[in-house]
This record gives structure tokens, C-alpha cells and sequence, in this order.
């Protein structure tokens, strides 16, 4: 959904570079996203997102700027990845500054419950999370606004 929203935001912005999502599980991998997903991007007038789940690259380190977790599980894993691959391939292996996406447009910390398991209503409230965390990214990136890096876990 991430994906989604933050493409209909910067569609028209030749500064957005590759945007990509990713799990650091393989669950789904190959299947489009969920229906309530589908419905609720519709129902915001996001009509043309296509995409297919697949787990985090080692490359994704290096070939995108920003990676963003929705929790801190996920922030933690991933962290975990990139001293991973940097301690086998130096620095310049994973370059990429990897965050918590609700650091971006919500309370220092935000977390994005994962709604999967429960009703659509769940898709809702990470929709309008998704919503505001894309808007506060746009407007520190985008806008040059410094990035406060995140502490060290």
C-alpha cells in the first residue's frame, strides 16, 4: 500500500527516482496485493497500482536511496541485513538510509499496525498513515530538508 500511495503523490515528480516494495519475509511472493488493499486505494481514487510481493535484496541496499520500515520488527531486521552485507562487502554495499516510514509525517516512532489479519477498517487507518508519512518524506527529502538519521539499535 506504501508503494502505492507514495507513487499517486509523486507521479509527476522527476525527482522520484526507482520506488519498490518489499518484505523482509517471503510471504506472498508473486501474488498481487490484497483485495482490501485494492479496495481501499481505489476508494481514493488510486486506480493503476500493479504490483507483485517479493522479499528484500541485498541490492536494495545499494540501488535505493531510502528504505523504509512500517515497524520496528521489521526496522530491526532490516538494520540487521544491511551490517550483514556491509560487513561482508564494505560500506559502499548497502548505502542506503534505512528508516522507520512513520519518522516521516507522524509522531517520532509511528508504527504501522499490519492490518492483514484483521477487517478492512485496519486497511483504512494504514492508508491514511501511508498518506502522511509520503507527505512528510516528499516534503524532508524532497523539499531538501535534512534527514535526522536514526539512532543506532
Amino acid at each position: 500500500m506504501a508503494e502505492g500511495v507514495f507513487r499517486s503523490l509523486t507521479k509527476s515528480d522527476k525527482r522520484v527516482g526507482k520506488v519498490d516494495s518489499a518484505g523482509t519475509g517471503a510471504y506472498h511472493e508473486g501474488c498481487p496485493p490484497d483485495s482490501r488493499t485494492m479496495s481501499v486505494l481505489k476508494d481514493n481514487g488510486n486506480v493503476d497500482y500493479d504490483h507483485s510481493a517479493r522479499k528484500v535484496r541485498s541490492s536494495d541496499f545499494k540501488d535505493f536511496d531510502y528504505i523504509l520500515a512500517m515497524d520496528d520488527e521489521n526496522l530491526d531486521d532490516l538494520l540487521r541485513l544491511q551490517r550483514h552485507i556491509a560487513k561482508n562487502g564494505g560500506t559502499s554495499a548497502a548505502p542506503a538510509k534505512v528508516m522507520l516510514f512513520g519518522d516521516f509525517g507522524g509522531s517520532k516512532g509511528e508504527q504501522v499496525v499490519d492490518p492483514y489479519y484483521g477487517a478492512r477498517d485496519g486497511f483504512t487507518i494504514a492508508y491514511e498513515q501511508m498518506t502522511r508519512f509520503s507527505k512528510g518524506l516528499i516534503e524532508q527529502v524532497l523539499q531538501g530538508r535534512d534527514v535526522e538519521e536514526m539512532p543506532e539499535r
